[in-house]
């Protein structure tokens, strides 16, 4: 039986009333890679045409024939049909979605199964597209938000690189042939690095690249990766930015999940999981435990000192009312529009601060090798 996992063939099996003693898998072979990915916009249309095929009455299968049929993308479409072929020998929609994590995440899956025990399934698809797109709203405004600093410190990085480069021995082949062998320190020291850099390029580009794979490879350590998320949390300027996108992330998220009917354990641990953040994960499944002991959500949140005060206190108005869902959303809307307004903020401070760091660099290493034609000048009107 030709399949990609031992569960495919099991639950072929299955379908055909077969129950195997053993699978083993056949070595050799040779099988074509897939090239391309899914975008989220893939899914989001996706998800939005499924929602519309399910409310019109249209059963899962054709739905996921036509669906699979006109999708673009053709790794896409290969995972439309399989999960087409997976309903049809008897799983549901939601043990189908499961076998493709990298395109289903377990947030999606979860409110899926959700949807096809409640009956609701047309529902939740069109919540689950609000959500996606909501939630790469948010990411890409604070994706943009650190983008512009690093743009700019890219691009200083490279003026100085040709400054020294190319500007610099210009000034000192003229320098040299006016026969000054007296330059101002600030003259001499920019020509030491300028020789230095021509000299040793090689070791100064290693060292950009090293540095970059050096922060790769701690970012991807457990702990090292701990130490990046909870300085983020502290930063002066990022850290209030970092603190807001995580509440409208976490509140969003939630409330989602409740919303569908996710008992609060498992939604807890979903969002502990794409929460995105090593601290708040570990917070999150704190709560998750002190809940699990009979505890409400408002007081292990208030004791993990993660989220405002504010917000905790309005999760425990909504748990006390029993519109937990909607207290929810109502805190991921405020926090998603005070995201906007800090980005706003922290691009308005930034970009004077960037353009002054800029400004003096270059003018500074432009003064000094003009310092030698001010002296001459001088000289001369003497």
């Amino acid at each position: 039986m030709v399949a990609d996992t031992e569960a495919e063939v099991m639950n072929k099996l299955k379908a055909q009333d077969i129950q195997p003693s053993r699978i083993k898998k056949k070595t050799g072979g040779f099988k074509l890679p897939t090239f391309g990915s899914v975008s989220t916009k893939d899914l989001v249309i996706f998800t939005r045409q499924f929602a519309t095929m399910i409310d019109a009455g249209l059963p899962l299968v054709q739905a996921l024939d036509i669906l699979g049929s006109a999708e673009p993308n053709k790794t896409f479409q290969k995972i439309i049909y399989q999960i087409k072929s997976d309903v049809e020998q008897g799983g549901t929609f939601a043990q189908a979605l499961n076998r493709h994590p990298l395109v289903f995440d377990e947030l999606y899956v979860n409110l899926v199964a959700a949807g096809e025990v409640g009956g609701i399934l047309d529902s939740i698809l069109d919540r689950l597209a609000s959500y996606i797109e909501k939630s790469v709203k948010l990411a890409r405004k604070v994706k943009g938000a650190f983008t512009y600093p690093m743009t700019i410190l890219v691009i200083a990085i490279l003026v100085v690189i040709v400054l020294l480069w190319k500007v610099i021995p210009t000034f000192q082949n003229m320098f040299s042939s006016m026969g000054n062998n007296a330059l101002p320190k600030p003259t001499q020291m920019v020509i030491d690095m300028s020789e230095s850099f021509q000299s040793n390029w090689y070791v100064y580009i290693g060292s950009l690249v090293g540095t970059f794979y050096a922060a790769r490879t701690i970012y991807r350590n457990p702990r090292g990766r701990t130490l990046v998320d909870k300085t983020s949390l502290r930063l002066p300027l990022f850290g209030t930015l970092v603190k807001k996108t995580a509440v409208a992330k976490f509140t969003r998220t939630l409330g989602t999940l409740v919303a569908a009917g996710v008992p609060i354990l498992d939604g807890l641990e979903i969002v502990a999981k794409t929460a995105g953040n090593k601290v708040i994960e570990r917070a999150i499944m704190t709560v998750r435990e002190k809940i699990s002991e009979g505890r409400t959500l408002a007081e292990p949140l208030a004791e993990a000192n993660v989220f405002p005060s504010m917000v905790v206190q309005m999760i425990g108005v909504g748990e006390a009312t029993g519109a937990m869902d909607t207290m929810l959303n109502k805190i991921a809307d405020f926090y998603e529009e005070e995201v906007d307004v800090a980005v706003d903020a922290l691009t308005a401070m930034l970009e004077p601060i960037m353009m002054v760091v800029i400004g003096g660099i270059v003018g500074g290493l432009l003064i000094a090798m003009y310092l030698p034609i001010f002296a001459v000048g001088d000289n001369v009107g003497t």
